[in-house]
């Protein structure tokens, strides 16, 4: 864990870790069953919205918690912060390096519980729906100017968006697809989609593992393998598409009340079963090294826009991206990443909108793009990027987030409990071979147990 060297962020991380862990499993579901003093702020009442009046008196000091990601991200960060505190005096930053994933999370929602949060917080954006919901950050509105709404991919506002206010930006977006090997395909005379108007059906793509197999490649599709004993954010980011795009869902898409006929949907079962068919007859690579594509042993891979800098660099103008396949009701694609809020508490929101601004301006986005590899989350900066652009070979993502093709997670506080339900039921169906339609059965159970204790997590008064 690397903390700030002047013991500031270090005395934060300490006052987390001794709120306890009783309060991990309590606000990893929202807050606790509906109790209205779950929902205020350190100060004890509602938290309210930033403010934002343009006016910074004197000099502000601000702290920032950010994921331990790649390390690209992290050093990229460090000297953007330096750069920042170097050209004005007004705002200082202190940047506090956190653990990535669960360590992470852990700690974000045990400060909530002993009001050490930061002035500015990174999160995963499916988050910050059960962030918002119990009081955890402050609305943005007043901070951001229309025209870096506007800039702002239409998926990064779409993710950042909750109770009709905005609560996060980001400065990337991410992307998900089928990998292929151009040269395979065309030896053994398959095509290869041009977007994602003539997509692989699922029935197609059966078909091409099977022609795969004939051509020596015993399991050609990547799936980047999770085991059953573990499931992980990637089940829900990797799959839900599989299960939208049957025309199924995890839960009710207009009203998050329930998941009753949605996720154990025929459409969702349907989904599932072709993917749990692809494993049970070989097809897919059960190597947990995750190199099967690098190593040329698979020729297909589901993964993210993360891995196209390694897999073109193992397969050098041999490589392309397509779009995921057509389960029935069209492709579907998932998105959405790390964003940037304001925890509830005394920030000075124009001292913390001051260093957004930097962030988000089109250089220093496509900087950070360029570092860890993932999707501009800009217009500005996409225009700036070659690997973006109209002619940059991962342009399918950038079509796909604007396009309607990608989806958000599930855009309601009760997320927490849906993706946990939803990446075991993938774990145990699709990789471990369980009956689908019980397994999804079981997760429609525990999704209703959450949203029953939280009273389907109401919204605000309108």
């Amino acid at each position: 864990m690397n903390a700030s060297h002047n013991g500031v962020g270090r005395r934060q991380i300490r006052r987390a870790l001794v709120a306890g862990m009783s309060a991990v499993a309590l606000l990893l579901a929202g807050c606790s069953a509906g109790d209205e003093e779950d929902r205020q702020g350190a100060d004890g009442k509602a938290a309210s919205d930033t403010t934002c009046d343009g006016r910074i008196d004197g000099t502000a000091h601000i702290t920032l918690w950010f994921h331990a990601g790649q390390s690209g991200e992290q050093s990229t960060l460090r000297s953007q912060v330096k750069e920042f505190n170097k050209a004005q005096r007004q705002v200082r930053v202190e940047l506090v390096t956190l653990p990535e994933q669960r360590p992470y999370t852990e700690l974000v929602l045990s400060a909530a519980a002993s009001g050490d949060l930061p002035d500015l917080l990174d999160f995963d954006g499916p988050n910050l729906y059960s962030y918002a919901w119990s009081g955890k950050l402050k609305p943005i509105d007043s901070c951001v100017p229309a025209g870096v709404r506007e800039d702002l991919l239409p998926s990064v506002r779409q993710q950042g968006t909750y109770d009709g206010r905005l609560w996060g930006v980001g400065t990337f977006d991410s992307g998900l697809g089928l990998y292929v090997r151009p040269s395979v395909l065309r030896k053994a005379g398959i095509r290869i989609p041009k977007g994602t108007g003539d997509a692989w059906t699922a029935d197609e793509l059966t078909g091409i593992l099977r022609k795969l197999r004939a051509e020596g490649y015993e399991a050609p599709l990547d799936l980047n393998f999770v085991d059953s004993a573990s499931p992980d954010e990637w089940n829900t980011y990797a799959f839900a598409p599989a299960v939208w795009s049957a025309g199924g869902d995890l839960i009710d898409p207009r009203r998050f009340r329930t998941a009753d006929g949605f996720l154990n949907g025929p459409e969702s079962v349907k989904a599932l079963t072709t993917l749990q068919s692809w494993v049970e007859k070989g097809y897919v690579d059960r190597d947990r090294n995750k190199n099967a594509f690098v190593k040329g042993r698979t020729p297909l891979s589901w993964m993210g826009h993360w891995k196209y800098g390694e897999f073109s660099a193992a397969h050098p103008g041999d490589v392309a991206i397509v779009p995921l396949p057509d389960f029935g009701a069209g492709t579907a694609t998932g998105m959405g990443s790390w964003q940037w809020g304001i925890p509830s508490g005394g920030a000075d929101g124009d001292a913390v909108w001051r260093f957004l601004e930097y962030l988000l301006r089109p250089e220093q986005v496509l900087r950070m793009s360029e570092a860890n590899g993932a999707i501009p989350g800009t217009q500005r900066a996409v225009g700036l990027s070659k690997e973006f652009d109209e002619n940059g070979p991962e342009r399918l993502f950038i079509e796909q987030l604007r396009g309607g093709v990608a989806r958000p997670r599930p855009q309601t506080p009760a997320y927490p409990a849906i993706t946990k339900a939803f990446s075991r039921a993938v774990a145990d169906s699709v990789f471990a071979g369980a009956p689908v339609e019980k397994t999804l059965d079981a997760a429609v159970e525990d999704i209703n147990k959450d949203l029953a204790a939280h009273d389907g997590y109401p919204q605000s008064e309108p």
